[in-house]
This record gives structure tokens, C-alpha cells and sequence, in this order.
């Protein structure tokens, strides 16, 4: 690795913190279109791997240096209401050493990929594994409330939510939902990652449409469930396989939120552990 690309993955993190996780991860998405048109038209896949998943705007680097700023603004500096508010562009509070923790944790990130994707070549989705383990590293360095959240809110100024009781599983109600949604969806996605043999273009649809949960409407997280349809659409060929999976990472999502980000004061992403989760499976079976 070289020390250009740990400098531009500081600066990565620095973007995260300086425009908010959440709209880094959108720009990502948009970005990640753009080399998807750029592929179809026969040019070069450079934009899409080595700038939207790269050391720039990778969610391992930008996203996540953005949700360790955010984690260190609210729980070390009292800047911010929660570190579990990924949408708040950190400049606004023009402090230097929020955006050096971003910076910090887009080298992180990159060596943490580094190490997962290259020295052990672990056989998943390792931009998405390095995301959560950055949010975990996060969580117990600047957090209060523990990795996996405090299970009495009412004893926890630093609690992400009121709620006084807490679930491990999803009701009925929100797997039958996400069971609908996600074949919806997997079918979709999987068939066109199949026909055109580009994978991720789901995932950068969705990534892209995070915009309106920035911009306030009640849009849906969706990328774990497109990312996961195309890639086991694209490896097995089958529509049914792609929808399947697609199921089956809603419902790791599910669980995952509920029992990492439920009375937390941190950010841990559900969609990634989803996704890097999934994807070992389907590497391990395709």
C-alpha cells in the first residue's frame, strides 16, 4: 500500500466528517452511477472501483470517518445531539479536531480493508466488513453505552432513543414487510445484474436515493438488500437466488439494528454487516 493512498484516504475521512456520513455515502452513490455509464459505454471501470469503492468516497473510508466524527462530536466534544445522526454536516461546528477523527478513520479504513481484502483475502464483501468494524471500533472508543447498547435507557443520559423495553428479534409485522420489499427488489436487481454483469448497480441506485432521507421523506435503507441481490444474481444466474438472498439480508438488517443500534450512542451500520455477512455465503456457496 502505498503512502498516497493512505494520504488520500485522511482526506476521504476527512470529506465524511466534513459533510455528514450520510451524504458522503449518497455521493457515493451518485459517483458509483456515473462509472456504472461509463462501463456500459465501454470505458474503463476505474471510477467505479477505484474512486466509488477506493480510498476517496469507499463507504469504509468517507462513510465511516464520517460516523466516527459524528461519535466524537456528540460523546467527546458535546457538539453534536446524538452520535447516532449520520445526516448533520460536521463543519458547521468548524472544530479542527472532529475533523482530524474523521481523517484518522479513513486510513483506518483503508487498512483495515488492506488488511482483509489483500494480506487475508477473506471471501466477502470486505468494504462492507471494514464499515462495521470501523463503527465498532468507534462505538468503544468514544461511546458510553457499550457495543451492544444499554438495555435500561431511563439509567443512560447518552441513550439513543426512550424506549424502555427491548426486543433481539423482529416482530411479525416488520419480517412479513421485509419479506415483500425485498423480493420486490431482488428480483428486480437481480435480473439486471445478471444481464448487464455489473453487480453493484443496485447497490448505487440505492445508495443514491438515501438523498431524500436527507432531504426529510420516509424513504426506505435499501442498498443491503440490492447489493446482496445483484451480487448472488450475478454469480449464480438465477433471478430466484438473487430475490432469496435479498430476503435474507432484510432480515440480518433487522437484527442487526435491533440489537447494536437500540439504546446506543454510536453508529454501527446495519446494511453492512448485512451485506458482508451475506456475501460470505454466497462466496462460500458460488
Amino acid at each position: 500500500m502505498s503512502l498516497e493512498l493512505i494520504l488520500i484516504a485522511f482526506g476521504g475521512g476527512v470529506l465524511g466528517a466534513l459533510i455528514g456520513a450520510l451524504p458522503a455515502f449518497i455521493f457515493t452513490g451518485f459517483v458509483g452511477l456515473i462509472g456504472i455509464g461509463v462501463v456500459c459505454a465501454g470505458g474503463p471501470p476505474t471510477i467505479l472501483n477505484d474512486i466509488t469503492f477506493g480510498a476517496f468516497l469507499g463507504p469504509h473510508i468517507a462513510f465511516a470517518g464520517g460516523v466516527a466524527a459524528a461519535a466524537f462530536a456528540a460523546n467527546k466534544k458535546k457538539l453534536l445531539d446524538s452520535g447516532m445522526n449520520t445526516t448533520v454536516p460536521l463543519n458547521k461546528f468548524q472544530d479542527i479536531s472532529v475533523l482530524i477523527v474523521g481523517g484518522i478513520f479513513g486510513i483506518l479504513g483503508q487498512l483495515l480493508n488492506y488488511l482483509y481484502a489483500t494480506v487475508w483475502t477473506l471471501p466477502t464483501d470486505t468494504v462492507a466488513m471494514t464499515v462495521v468494524t470501523s463503527g465498532i471500533i468507534a462505538r468503544l472508543v468514544f461511546g458510553k453505552t457499550g457495543l451492544l447498547g444499554v438495555r435500561n435507557p431511563v439509567k443512560a443520559e447518552m441513550a439513543a432513543t426512550s424506549e424502555t423495553k427491548r426486543s433481539i428479534l423482529p416482530t411479525s409485522k416488520t419480517i412479513a414487510y421485509d419479506i415483500i420489499m425485498a423480493l420486490g427488489l431482488g428480483l428486480v436487481v437481480s435480473y439486471i445484474a445478471i444481464i448487464t454483469e455489473i453487480a453493484p448497480i443496485g447497490f448505487c441506485v440505492s445508495a443514491a436515493s438515501l438523498i431524500f432521507v436527507q432531504m426529510g421523506f420516509s424513504v426506505p435503507t435499501t442498498h443491503h438488500v440490492t447489493s446482496i441481490a445483484g451480487l448472488a444474481g450475478f454469480m449464480s444466474g438465477s433471478i430466484y437466488i438473487g430475490a432469496l438472498f435479498a430476503v435474507l439480508a432484510a432480515i440480518i438488517f433487522e437484527i442487526v439494528a435491533l440489537n447494536f443500534n437500540t439504546n446506543a450512542d454510536s453508529h454501527i451500520d446495519p446494511p453492512a454487516a448485512s451485506i458482508f455477512i451475506c456475501a460470505f455465503i454466497i462466496m462460500g456457496i458460488f
